[in-house]
């Protein structure tokens, strides 16, 4: 739903219903992951996409459907031999998807989800997929770290959903939970869409340097918060770094350690350090490794790079703090610009979030896509 909210929340805030498609499971290749939403507005026109082409056409149908008044349904969408260019993905994967009518009867706590997105609050949608009771599916639970609003029909439901809930939206996950028809934690019939919203992940862009700059405008167009920050004034600067959310002027490891004692850093957080320059990376690389990042990465040549082991030890790094450190930085992809570089760098962290192995899909056999 977050690629489509803010033409949701407009068209709920005008009063208007939409019809809104959402992936709730993939299996196989499915080239959307869960979440990826597509909505038809009464005017016919789409927005979004569910699958990249492949089955928009008869989401879109569904999707008229319930502004029509038909119920909220839940499809499988898969291989056909028969019509695969049809309706089917011809990727070879499945998903699921759930499509219902939104508008302010239906949904009336959207504006809220929208607020804390926006605020980069983290919050869960939850919403019935299946359910005995055929009127409580489309119903909706949502789900803060600290408080709740709405219902999926009883107090049994909500509390086992709430539970679940957090967990998913801790680590950022979402997905369908089954549950029996009253909330048992064993048993069908009644099944739950977990969509998780949490703020951008974090990416910490040490050494204000032209590399830097590739790496920034890559991290943002991978869906990062970025962070550009070097001790000297002079080349740590907006007008330098256009479009990235903050550029610090400070130590590295002393604006690392703060942005850690602060809880802003977690198990997504990636971390490049880019200096070239033992009196700054060492500092930030020892106060990196310890934390529980998901990447932390150091650019240059491979005696640098043995020479800030050495630099590490002595501060009591241990071996397998070290082995957290990616360097030298990237994939070998050969590159050379700061462009490059940065795509380099950016293939290692896809590779390493989902388990791909950096080789030529042409050359391997077996699924493309990973699942972490």
């Amino acid at each position: 739903m977050r690629d489509v909210l803010d033409e949701l929340t407009k068209r709920w805030e005008a009063g208007e219903a939409v019809g809104l498609g959402t992936v709730v499971a993939t299996f196989r290749s499915a080239p959307r992951p869960p979440g990826a939403s597509m909505l038809v507005t009464s005017g016919g026109e789409a927005v979004g996409s569910v699958s990249g082409g492949c089955v928009e056409g008869a989401v879109y149908e569904e999707a008229t459907g319930v502004l029509e008044g038909a119920d909220p349904v839940l499809r499988r969408y898969g291989v056909s031999d028969d019509d695969a260019f049809a309706v089917g993905l011809t990727c070879g994967g499945i998903l699921d998807v759930f499509v219902e009518r939104v508008d302010r009867a239906t949904f009336p706590e959207l504006d809220s989800v929208a607020a804390s997105v926006r605020a980069e609050e983290p919050v869960a949608v939850t919403t019935v997929l299946e359910h005995p009771d055929e009127s409580k599916v489309g119903s909706h639970l949502l789900v803060w770290r600290g408080r709740t609003s709405g219902s999926l029909g009883s107090a049994r439901i909500d509390d086992a959903v709430v539970d679940d809930a957090r967990g998913m939206l801790a680590s950022g996950r979402s997905g369908v939970i089954e549950y029996g028809p009253e909330g048992q934690r064993r048993g069908e019939g009644l099944r739950v869409f977990v969509n998780s919203f949490e703020p951008p992940p974090r990416m910490l862009v040490f050494g204000a340097i032209d590399f830097a700059a590739a790496m920034a405008r890559m991290g943002a167009f991978l869906g990062y918060r970025v962070t550009v920050c070097d001790a000297r004034p002079v080349f740590a600067t907006h007008s330098r770094f256009p479009g990235v959310d903050d550029v610090v002027v400070d130590w590295p490891h002393r604006y690392l350690a703060a942005e850690a004692e602060a809880g802003r850093l977690d198990e997504r957080s990636a971390v490049m350090v880019l200096t070239h320059d033992p009196k700054f990376d060492v500092p930030v690389l020892e106060a990196a490794l310890r934390q529980n990042l998901g990447y932390v990465g150091a650019m240059g040549s491979r005696r640098t790079h043995e020479d800030r082991l050495r630099r590490l030890r002595e501060q009591g790094l241990t071996g397998d703090e070290l082995a957290k450190l990616s360097s030298p930085i990237g994939l070998d992809l050969g590159a050379r610009t700061p462009e490059e570089t940065a795509v380099s760098i950016a293939a290692e962290l896809i590779a390493l979030r989902w388990g791909g192995r950096g080789v030529r899909l042409s050359d391997v056999e077996g699924p493309i896509h990973h699942h972490s």
